[in-house]
């Protein structure tokens, strides 16, 4: 059995849209200019709070808004229901067969817990993982590799995985010693190539049968 921890944004959902409808929405109640659906990816991978710093930089808001950003955003981050439609295609396939193989699978996301639950609960793919860490879980967040750890829940990082889509996951992996897998469809900024891997992938259903080669 192997320990599999999984991002969540850009990885396993493309989850974009409700990202984008939760801050747009907030930006607007405070009175200041929205951001497009296009502009929003490059605001996405560290967290809830540096995207609320980063957005009002874009938008020419005062960083002491900051806090009524994020706490706007996260009323509609939380209330507005994940579209079951943003999973990725292959994905809920892909699971299954790695459940069924024995291995055991959590989830590591910078998305605020609260907002996690939620779009695991709209999904459904909730009922795929063991453990679940948020981004506001631990005092850190990643690339620090605590939440890694966690959500390794005691596996040995030397023989776990964790599979994501992005700079920060890879990061993350590195500092934690534990083997990358690369969804390359999803939010990264580099090429696959500038990212350290083990495997990359661009369809889920490739996914089992590399794992079954690396465990």
């Amino acid at each position: 059995m192997t320990t599999i921890a999984f991002d969540l944004d850009g990885t396993l959902i493309d989850s974009v849209p409700h990202i984008h409808h939760a801050v747009a929405t907030a930006l607007t109640e405070l009175g200041l200019p929205a951001i497009t659906v296009a502009e929003t990816p490059g605001f996405v991978g560290r967290g809830l709070p540096i995207l609320c710093e980063q957005v009002l930089a874009h938008v020419g808001g005062a960083p002491t808004l900051q806090d009524q950003l994020y706490a706007r955003t996260m009323v509609h981050y939380v209330e507005t229901p994940s579209d079951p439609s943003q999973i990725y295609p292959g994905v809920l396939a892909a699971l299954d067969m790695l459940k069924r193989a024995g291995h055991r699978l959590t989830l590591c996301t910078n998305k605020p817990y609260a907002a996690a639950e939620t779009a695991l609960r709209d999904t459904r793919l909730g009922e795929w993982f063991d453990v679940v860490l948020g981004g506001d879980s631990l005092p850190t967040r990643k690339p620090a590799p605590e939440m890694l750890f966690a959500a390794l829940d005691g596996a040995d990082p030397a023989r776990a995985l964790y599979i994501g889509d992005s700079e920060t996951d890879c990061e993350t992996a590195q500092a934690a010693g534990v083997r990358f897998l690369l969804f390359t469809e999803g939010y990264r900024k580099s090429p696959p190539e500038a990212l350290p891997h083990v495997a990359r992938f661009s369809n889920w259903s490739e996914l089992p049968a590399i794992v079954a080669g690396l465990a």
